[in-house]
């Protein structure tokens, strides 16, 4: 058997199972142990399948044994994010509304294309209620942390994907980004996250009219991002939004694409959002470091937005009833009071207010396309602030100066409003050992830029795998 510590990535793991050092029944069993070696530490998962998983792992190595062609992830486990659907398990929400769900008839696109790929779901991973929040914890299933730090959150509402990957408990995980939720839980966990442009991964209508959440994943390195990536993307007949093949090879993209002489432009905060001296210090660092290692030129450009987080709430609501109860009204009780209150109001905007708030987005719009007219990429840190208290709420004080609780999430925010693709890179950590992301975002449909800025940061500032050990 192979050394499976630590954790091999996504890409190793597959490999390893290919050349037969190591089964895939042995790999899940690895995971499984490690999951619930850290369950108590990080509480990561909310559900696990050993059965499900062994079953698939053993027609795996059946599979390998009798000399057929094995699929690009055959035999690599990975967690599922608990918003998503997961065929056999139950999809919970992080709400005591669907505490009882019975197990998924189907899974999710994204999840079905990782799963044909040979890749083997092994439970659910927790989430704050409905995904509402930039931690993670919720009235159903508790408080995730980071293992990093316990003490700290993981970011939401991928913290539990974010939290048992940076722990080595699984080589990858799903997840889902609508305000940041792939970005702020990597960049707390040190790890790269990429957000997609909007139909660039199918759905079955995660949003529709707001058009601004997207599922993917988290891994350890570029190479899985862009493994994971290739699998992911392309249309379905199912989904009006999704977009055509990409035509490229994003695995090819992250080592050949020409990115020397691209216009690069850094903003600590995008002209009103509250930052950390301290994070903005390492970031614009690593912002720096990178335009030099990619050979980019600095641009000037003026990056100064208003705050969106009116627009952002607006539009985030407006899929909200889209697959509501009927019930919905009668027990608001049973809910986090910080998400509860969210329901009755929005359920009051009426279409003349919704028009407004989408006139106020094209505005945004119009601004963020006369930016990138000037530029190619924008440099900016990921979160606000450094991992705050594992329990919540969002901060309102970041670095001695008041702000209200959208700020610490408000960077990654943007990419959502506008649809941009983003990804976080990890730069470095704080004075106190917390992780911080440098965010790239470029023009839509350029995820190539992302990941191909990516992978040279990787080769020119290599980030640690995991997260260190007690």
């Amino acid at each position: 058997m192979a050394d499976l510590s630590p954790m091999p990535s996504a890409v190793e793991a597959a490999e390893l199972v290919r050349r037969g050092e190591v089964s895939a029944r042995e790999l899940v069993s690895t995971c499984l142990e490690r999951v619930e070696a850290e369950q108590a530490r990080l509480n990561a998962f909310v559900h696990l399948d050993a059965d499900g998983a062994f079953a698939a792992a053993d027609r795996v190595d059946v599979a390998r044994r009798a000399g057929d062609d094995l699929p690009p992830l055959a035999g690599v486990p990975f967690g599922v994010k608990d918003l998503e659907d997961c065929a056999g398990m139950p999809t919970r929400r992080g709400s005591n509304w669907y505490a009882d769900a019975g197990p998924a008839v189907r899974d999710d696109l994204h999840v079905a294309r990782f799963r044909a790929a040979g890749a083997i779901p092994i439970g659910k991973t927790a989430t704050p209620e409905f995904g509402a929040w930039g931690y993670t914890a919720s009235p159903l299933t508790g408080v995730t942390r980071n293992p990093w730090n316990p003490e700290r959150t993981p970011g939401g509402s991928s913290g539990g994907t974010a939290a048992a990957v940076s722990a080595g408990a699984i080589p990858f995980g799903t997840a889902s980004d609508g305000g940041g939720s792939i970005r702020g839980p990597g960049a707390s966990c040190g790890l790269p996250g990429l957000k997609p442009t909007y139909g660039r991964v199918p759905t079955f209508g995660v949003t529709r009219f707001a058009q601004n959440a997207v599922n993917f994943a988290l891994a350890t390195t570029v190479a899985d991002t862009a493994l994971l990536f290739d699998l992911a993307v392309g249309p379905d007949a199912r989904d009006r939004t999704s977009l055509p093949p990409p035509g490229i090879r994003y695995v090819d993209a992250i080592e050949q694409l020409d990115v020397s002489g691209l216009r690069a432009t850094w903003s600590a905060d995008l002209g009103f959002v509250v930052v950390d001296p301290e994070v903005e210090r390492i970031t614009s660092a690593a912002a720096a470091a990178l335009i030099a290692a990619a050979g980019m030129h600095t641009s000037d450009t003026e990056v100064r937005l208003d705050d969106y987080i009116g627009i952002y709430v607006k539009i985030e609501g407006a899929d909200r009833f889209v697959d509501a109860p009927p019930w919905w009204a009668d027990r608001l009780g049973e809910l986090d009071p910080l998400s509860a209150g969210g329901w009755p109001v929005t359920a009051k905007v009426a279409l003349p207010r919704f028009a407004e708030v989408e006139r106020q987005r094209r505005e945004l719009e119009l601004r963020i396309a006369e930016i990138f007219e000037h530029t190619d990429v924008l440099l900016t840190p990921t979160n606000a602030c450094a991992p705050f208290a594992a329990e919540g709420p969002m901060p309102t004080e970041i670095g001695g100066r008041a702000c209200h609780g959208g700020h610490a999430a408000l960077l990654t925010m943007l990419a959502n409003v506008v649809n941009l693709p983003a990804i976080t890179l990890p730069a470095g950590v704080t004075a106190d050992g917390l992780p911080i992301g440098l965010m790239v975002t470029a023009p839509r449909h350029r995820e190539d830029v992302c990941l191909r800025l990516a992978r040279i940061w990787e080769q020119a500032a290599p980030w640690p795998r995991h997260a260190p050990t007690a």
